[in-house]
């Protein structure tokens, strides 16, 4: 998050004991059947994707997690053309020329027919900003079918720039079949109090980058207190469906260069993932779909795949099967759909 929950140790400069796990009261868990999907995907082709590990590895179990199901899980063709729209985290329009991203992760969708856009909004503005770039780039979309079919999936502060976009405009929603949450700042970050506007704003150093200061306004935005008031005075509209993916890694998968700020959270609770609180990554009111075993990098920025000596050095805990997330989290709102009363 700044460059852009379900652990139960702590690190050895930490010696705090996590909370238990508790999934809150408003929230359906529904992880069972989400590892039945994912893990299902690991196994029928795990090894032909980047990253791979099994499925054990790649999700964290945590307090009482629910059985699955015992349904076969679809692998073939999808039967709704879902089409994945992604918001980014803070700063990512200032490095993702360097980055240089090869876009593997939408060309594994379309093998099934689903299929992947980014939404670009500025690095360095404020959610509400955003939510308005957001709008303006779905309405420009052409529409792919009849029925809702944008499944809206932020990361980091992207979750709070599509909520605030799904509350402000209304005429969006027709488009949205389902809002995922992955390691969202739906609640923000404390480590926002701990950084300037004018500190994040050296980003625009950053090899390659073209961002510009936008409104200026990206970590008033992340701040607990202004995402606090912000959901208290913005129900959400009760006719999309809503996910979260909770970052919870085990100690040992936290990258050196998100060591300093895990300790620093762990002093508010251990259950983090180097920038967000585990109690701060859920959308009220959504279902829970999993805890992924991954710290806050490594579940959506795949630095160590294009920098390896970076990779080796600094994001050393950078490997995730993102492909195989995304076809999951996907097949999983679909299936969702299908049994959703209209």
């Amino acid at each position: 998050m700044f460059v852009g929950a379900c652990a139960t140790g702590s690190t050895s400069a930490d010696s705090q004991t996590s909370p238990p796990f508790l999934v809150p009261a408003n929230i359906e868990d529904q992880r069972g059947r989400f590892r039945e999907i994912f893990c299902a995907i690991l196994d029928e082709r795990g090894d032909a994707l980047p990253d791979s590990r099994p499925c054990d590895e790649a999700l964290t179990r945590a307090g009482i997690e629910p059985d699955g199901t015992g349904r076969s899980v679809e692998l073939g063709q999808a039967r709704r053309r879902l089409v994945a729209a992604i918001v980014p985290g803070i700063g990512w329009e200032c490095f993702s020329a360097w980055l240089d991203s090869k876009a593997t992760t939408a060309a594994h969708l379309r093998q099934f027919g689903f299929d992947m856009v980014a939404i670009g909004v500025d690095a360095l503005s404020s959610s509400t900003t955003n939510a308005r770039q957001i709008r303006d780039a779905i309405m420009a979309m052409e529409p792919e079918t009849t029925e809702p079919y944008l499944v809206l999936i932020g990361y980091s502060k992207g979750t709070p720039d599509i909520l605030e976009a799904i509350v402000s405009y209304a005429e969006i929603r027709s488009r949205v079949a389902a809002v995922v949450s992955a390691a969202g700042a739906v609640g923000g970050s404390p480590v926002a109090e701990e950084v300037t506007q004018a500190k994040l704003e050296l980003l625009k150093n950053w090899p390659g980058a073209t961002c510009s200061s936008g409104d200026g306004g990206a970590i008033e935005s992340l701040r607990p207190a202004t995402r606090e008031a912000w959901i208290e005075e913005n129900p959400l509209p009760t006719n999309l469906l809503y996910y979260s993916l909770v970052t919870l890694p085990e100690p040992e998968r936290i990258s050196s260069a998100l060591k300093p700020s895990y300790r620093e959270l762990s002093k508010v609770d251990p259950r983090n993932d180097g920038m967000v609180l585990l109690d701060d990554q859920f959308i009220p009111g959504s279902t829970l779909l999993g805890c992924l075993n991954a710290d806050h990098w490594a579940v959506a920025v795949a630095i160590a795949r294009s920098h390896p000596v970076v990779g080796s050095t600094m994001v050393t805990r950078n490997d995730y099967p993102r492909e195989a997330l995304a076809e999951a989290v996907l097949r999983f709102v679909e299936e969702d759909l299908a049994t959703s009363p209209e």
